[in-house]
């Protein structure tokens, strides 16, 4: 790969990230500069030239002790703004967590699309490309961006962590909800050519009004088998952990949860420390800083998609396809 026309950037509060990413790539991390003002205002700039080089940008866009996930959202479509003005060929946000897509649709009367919303801000500051990691819907982040996208899927890293875990025991894969069941199954499939023998399928009945969740029907073969529930995000961890407990409950003889993006809010690391789980997977899209000391901290395992991304910025600045990479 020409690595005089790639210039790979990221910001501050995605730095561990990024260096992670260039050296899988064998590079530097291109130097640029934030500065803040007394008002709250802040710029950001690349301190090498870009003119006709391919800038791909990493910034994970999830709330931590220092910046809301709105600050950092704004630094990233500045900074964008940045390279396209310094002449960049082409600019790519390399977006391992993509905030506000779980508002994909209205919900209630007038209530804002704010995947829609997003999608415009990013395309308002001339980027080319937004490539992410497992966001709740596909199809609306697909239909939201006018520019291109892509959207890697963790269930290699996932498949790769699972397989050995359990062994010759019979397994079901398990979606906590009717609405992750194409997700479920994806990753169904690759674990079942991996072990190569049949895995078995399950998914959980929920309903949620007002951020209330109920729902405890259970549809599928779970009794006597290893469950792996599988979603895309985990954010109070209720869902993982009503579903755990709902698979303890029907003879599952052990229970495991793995997601892509680990927010772990509110009592997360409380809810998820009780013994209907066994273990839990996330990638590290968003470091597991909330959890702390917690039991749940016990239970973690911590998947880097690092090399994903890597992999995937190789093969965007070397025109090479990327199906491989989206399939998952």
């Amino acid at each position: 790969m020409e690595h005089s026309r790639l210039a790979l950037f990221a910001l501050y509060a995605s730095r561990d990230f990024g260096a992670a990413v260039a050296r899988h790539l064998e590079l530097a991390l291109s130097p640029h500069e934030e500065r803040e003002f007394e008002d709250g205002e802040h710029k950001s700039r690349p301190l090498v030239s870009v003119r006709g080089r391919d800038a791909f940008v990493v910034q994970s866009l999830y709330a931590d002790g220092q910046q809301s996930v709105n600050d950092k959202l704004l630094r990233l479509l500045l900074f964008i703004g940045a390279l396209r003005d310094a002449g960049a060929a082409s600019v790519t946000a390399m977006v391992p967590y993509l905030a506000y897509a779980r508002k994909d649709q209205k919900s209630k009367p007038r209530d804002p699309v704010s995947t829609r919303y997003v999608a415009a801000m990013f395309e308002a500051v001339g980027v080319d490309r937004v490539v992410t990691l497992d966001v709740h819907n596909l199809a609306a982040f697909q239909n939201a961006f006018r520019c291109r996208t892509d959207h890697l899927q963790a269930n290699g890293l996932f498949v790769a962590h699972f397989a050995p875990l359990v062994g010759e025991r019979p397994v079901v894969v398990v979606s906590p909800d009717a609405g992750g069941i194409k997700r479920a199954e994806r990753f169904r499939e690759r674990l079942e050519r991996a072990l190569g023998r049949p895995v078995a399928a399950a998914f959980a009945e929920k309903h949620r009004s007002e951020d209330v969740v109920s729902g405890d029907m259970m549809v599928g073969p779970v009794a006597g088998r290893c469950a792996i529930i599988i979603d895309d995000l985990i954010g109070s961890g209720t869902t993982i952990a009503r579903t755990a407990r709902a698979c303890r409950e029907l003879g599952a003889t052990a229970v495991y949860a793995a997601a892509s993006h680990g927010l772990f809010v509110g009592q997360a690391p409380q809810v998820l420390g009780g013994d209907a789980l066994d273990g839990l997977a996330v990638t590290d899209t968003v470091p597991p800083f909330r959890l702390g000391a917690a039991p749940a901290a016990g239970k973690l395992a911590l998947l880097p998609a690092t090399r994903l991304f890597a992999e995937a910025i190789r093969r965007l600045h070397g025109g090479d396809s990327l199906v491989e990479l989206l399939e998952g």
